[in-house]
């Protein structure tokens, strides 16, 4: 009984399939970066985390399936500031990014990065970026790289609906199209801006179509459906690694939480919210996804032991790790020739 429930498949209501193995490591890292930002948020109210820190709860679905697609160390991943859920997506060790959440000497970037700046050259991780839209451009370049060193790897570059307004963006589209570049932009349509609805600071909300103008193809996908973005995903790095050029994945989600952490979000109301965590929660659309391939209690209890014992010891290490010394003030500054 056990090897027929792990054969049977899981479908969305758009077709794509899933084994029960493979929904059970999704449903492993999406509760993994739920978690890890349910405890950041709790560091930070107790005042552990300093500077800004904007969470990743509701949009899990969209890194991990993403993800899925990416060859770890090899292909190369850039985003904005919304970004932890990305670093654990990407395989960084959740000791690394809890302590440098919280400035310590144990964090990836030493503690000097905090929340939005933090890299990781093993998983070919290169940031968290404050400025809005400007992760666009070294994306892109990023790209370039793969290209021009002549290997099939891909530039994941992830960017909001609000940044899909800056100028810099439609610069990095226009090289992207005409040098072929093997980018795929991922588009994180999470409804609000920094604190403005979407249908109020774009005049056009399909965000896919952005790059009509300069030939790019684009799509919308549900980000909400782990398995919708994963396919959508390895449709466009297929094509990027055939050298047909640049992707536009608009992955509509929804961010639980206020912009960062200093945002009471009064812009939306409670209901609404509620609504989507009822309704649309892409850990409980994975949890549905697995009763249908057999799953039981049995299987899920020990990943939810396992995330629990992960994010309890990434705190601990970060507790426990040392403030960097003065002196890593003058590291890291520039390379040497």
């Amino acid at each position: 009984m056990a090897k027929a429930a792990a054969k049977t498949n899981a479908k969305t209501s758009n077709g794509p399939e899933a084994s029960k193995d493979e929904l059970l490591g999704y449903y492993r890292e999406m509760l993994l970066i739920r978690r890890f930002e349910e405890r950041a948020g709790q560091l930070y109210g107790m005042g552990l985390i300093g500077g800004f820190c904007h969470l990743y709860i509701g949009q899990e679905a969209v890194a991990v399936g993403v993800q899925a697609n990416v060859k770890q160390g090899f292909d190369k991943i850039i985003t904005g500031y919304r970004d932890h859920g990305h670093m654990l997506a990407a395989g960084m060790d959740p000791n690394a990014v809890m302590a440098e959440l919280t400035g310590r000497i144990g964090g990836s970037s030493k503690g000097k990065g905090g929340s939005m700046h933090m890299f990781d050259v093993p998983t070919a991780f290169y940031g968290g970026h404050g400025i809005v839209g400007a992760q666009v451009s070294l994306g892109t370049g990023l790209a370039f790289a793969g290209k021009y060193r002549g290997d099939d790897s891909v530039a994941f570059i992830y960017f909001g609906d609000g940044a899909s307004n800056q100028g810099q963006v439609y610069e990095s589209f226009n090289m992207a199209e005409l040098w072929k570049l093997p980018a795929i932009y991922i588009i994180e349509n999470n409804q609000y801006a920094m604190g403005t609805s979407i249908e109020r600071s774009s005049s056009t909300t399909e965000l896919y179509q952005r790059g009509a103008s300069f030939g790019i193809p684009g799509e919308q996908v549900d980000g909400m459906d782990v398995l919708a973005v994963r396919d959508a995903t390895a449709r466009a790095v297929k094509r990027a690694r055939e050298g047909g050029g640049p992707y536009i994945l608009e992955v509509k989600t929804y961010r639980y939480r206020g912009h960062s952490m200093s945002d009471p979000a009064k812009y939306r109301t409670k209901e609404e919210v509620d609504e989507v965590k009822k309704t649309r929660d892409p850990i409980d659309h994975v949890k549905q996804l697995l009763e249908v391939a057999g799953a039981t209690e049995a299987d899920l209890k020990p990943i939810e032991d396992d995330v629990k014992a992960i994010v309890a010891e990434a705190v601990q290490f970060a507790q426990q790790s040392p403030e960097p010394d003065p002196s890593e003030l003058y590291t890291d500054v520039y390379q040497e020739a």
